[in-house]
Formats: C-alpha cells, structure tokens, sequence
C-alpha cells in the first residue's frame, strides 16, 4: 500500500505544471502535537528571520496541535493539515500537495527531528522548495530505508545530537545553524506584556489538569487529594479538560463532587486569563502543564520519568522560575513514551511509584509554607 501511495505521489508531482513566478516565502513544518506547539512557541521567532526581506512564513502544523498555535508571535500565517486524512484520503493527500506546490517557497524546513517518511517527508516533497533543511531524522527501525531514502529530499542536514536532546536546545541549535547566530536557549515563560490581562476573581484559585489522553500518565485521585489537602482551605480548586473528560474519568467524581471544586472545559486560549489570575498550577505532563508554565502560573508538573532528558523536567538553561516538577525515577528513564512494563494499577510503574509526600512538600514549597 505504501509503495502504491509513493508511486502516485511521483505521479501526481510529475503531473503539475510549470511554476511562472520566482520562488519565495519560507515553509516551516511541525508535526508536534500541543504541547510541542508551545514549546516551539518560544523559539519560533528565531526561524523566522530565515525571510528574505519582507517573505511571507507560513507554519505548516498538525490539525489537532494547533489549537495552541495562538501562543506563536505575529510573523507568520498558520496552515494545518489533518495528518489522519493524509494517510487515508488520496484526494486529500493530493490537495494538500498542490496547495504547498502552488506556494513555490524559496525555502522549506522541517523543524521536526521524530519525520515520518509517508506524512511529514511528503509535505516537504510535495512543496519541492528552491530549497530545503531540516535535522537529521531520529532513528526508527521500521522506516529507517525510507527516512535514508528520503534525505534526498534535503539541501542541507543538520545533525541535532542524539535521541536524548531537551527540544528547546535541540531547536535553539538548529535555529543557531540556519541563521549562523550563537543565541543561547530561550527560558520558557511568555513576555507578560503579550499576554491578556488575569481575569478578575473574588476568590484565590488552584487550576488542576488531572486528566491525559494517555491514561497511563495519570496520577491516581489520592495522589491528586493529598495535594489538595495542601492548599489554605479558602482556596477554590477548578479542574480543567475537554469537553465531558470529567465524565469520562469517574474515578475522579467524589472530588469533583466536593463544595468548592468546579470543572472548567475552556479552550486553551481561553484559560489564559484564567491561568494567570491563579495562585497556582497542578498538572499531569500535557499541554496544560507547559501552558500554565509559559504564562507565568506557579506550576507542579506530576510527570513520568517517559521523558526525562527530552521535555521534562526543562533543560535547566530553559527553566523559568515558576516551573517545577516531580517524577519517580527509574532504571528505564527516556524511554520516550515506549514503555515495556507492566501498568501498575492502569499506570505507567513510574506514575504509580510517585511518592506522595514528595508531592506534598513541592505543593507546600511553592505555597512558601513550612
């Protein structure tokens, strides 16, 4: 099947016609998911300057990562294509390939280290830019003849290190060697003057993400109560998710249920104001946790040990103040979300192990509480 879809991608290329104008603008494409996206918000504006003049940019990302591409800085228009459609709809596939076509970039760069062959590479070999960079592609066993095949499609490769690069300093390396600049890392926090003003409230407030779509990385309801039990008890608590993800976690209902506790199904632009007017953030690793990080909100992130190295905890050269983090560690460390042990009680084993006075003394220490 695979080799049929490449056969009708050479197909399809070979059929559109001649491009009349000079190539121009520049092509940056992530396949991140949310989280991503905000991360990549802090350092995007430096692959901006790859413009020539007064170039257009355009920022290629997933349909489903984009709904925080509005954490980006003006510069650049935001395209999305829905990466499930491109595998499956060869009509789609082919619109979205004329689409970047017609755009004739002068220049085209995956900011994506983790390509798939048959999705991210064929943007890029559908936009055929005057030219195009990327990194080089992480190692995967069951593409790797084709990510090989495919480097082809480059100018220019850069080699970002190993798997285990934190994405802000492999992005900050990169963006080094595109623009040939030496700028240091990005801390990961937003300039507040870009951010709406906090929204008015009566009553101190705790925002809590409890809730992932992998539910292996979700603390248990004790876990989560004994860090509740932590805040002055004034406090509201407004736990935040999707549209019925309550519902969909009842586990969580006695404390949902609680006087005091309320849900919250904003989008993630706008729990913005909401965010900063909290006295504080706790979250699971999602795009919630790195959201409240970046607009300044005091935050606990109860993470895995999945990507130690890689995302969290922050480079410390990336590390703002308000974040702060807790995992349990294990000899598996870095597996990237790959892991090979049996879930203890529905959970990945380093999420079940996390020790709840550990919790407890980071929830009391951001509090300033003895």
């Amino acid at each position: 099947m695979a080799f049929l879809q490449s056969l009708l991608d050479r197909f399809h290329a070979s059929s559109r016609g001649p491009r009349s104008s000079a190539p121009s603008g520049v092509l940056l494409v992530s396949s991140g998911g949310l989280g991503d996206t905000i991360l990549l918000s802090h350092v995007i504006e430096r692959f901006y300057r790859l413009r020539e003049h007064d170039e257009p940019v355009t920022v290629l990302l997933r349909k489903d990562g984009a709904r925080t591409a509005f954490m980006f800085p003006a510069g650049a228009d935001v395209m999305t294509v829905d990466f499930n459609a491109l595998r499956k709809d060869r009509g789609y596939r082919r619109k979205i390939g004329n689409e970047l076509y017609e755009k004739n970039f002068r220049l085209v760069v995956s900011l994506d280290y983790l390509r798939h062959p048959d999705l991210d590479e064929y943007l890029i070999f559908a936009a055929k830019g005057a030219e195009t960079a990327a990194m080089i592609a992480k190692p995967w066993r069951k593409y790797q003849a084709k990510l090989n095949k495919n480097r082809q499609l480059y100018d220019r490769l850069f080699d970002s290190g190993g798997n285990l690069v934190d994405k802000i300093l492999r992005w900050t390396a990169f963006s080094n060697w595109l623009n040939g600049t030496d700028e240091k890392p990005p801390v990961a926090a937003c300039d507040p003057d870009t951010l709406p003003a906090p929204a008015e409230t009566d009553t101190p407030f705790v925002m809590v993400q409890a809730f992932s779509a992998v539910k292996g990385k979700q603390c248990s309801p004790a876990l989560i109560d004994r860090a509740l039990a932590q805040l002055p008890d004034d406090w509201e608590v407004v736990f935040t998710g999707a549209p019925g993800e309550d519902k969909a976690n009842p586990e969580f209902a006695d404390t949902l249920a609680r006087p005091g506790v309320t849900y919250d199904a904003s989008t993630f632009e706008e729990l913005v104001p909401k965010l900063r007017a909290a006295e504080m953030a706790i979250s699971v690793d999602t795009a919630f946790m790195h959201l409240a990080i970046a607009v300044g909100t005091p935050t606990l992130g109860l993470a895995s040990a999945a990507y130690v190295g890689e995302i969290v905890p922050y480079a410390p050269e990336s590390t703002p103040p308000n974040a702060h983090f807790v995992y349990h560690d294990m000899p598996c460390r870095s597996c990237l979300g790959d892991c090979r042990l049996p879930p203890e009680d529905g959970r990945f084993p380093c999420i079940a192990r996390l020790e709840a006075e550990r919790v407890e003394d980071a929830v009391r220490a951001i509090l300033g509480a003895p």
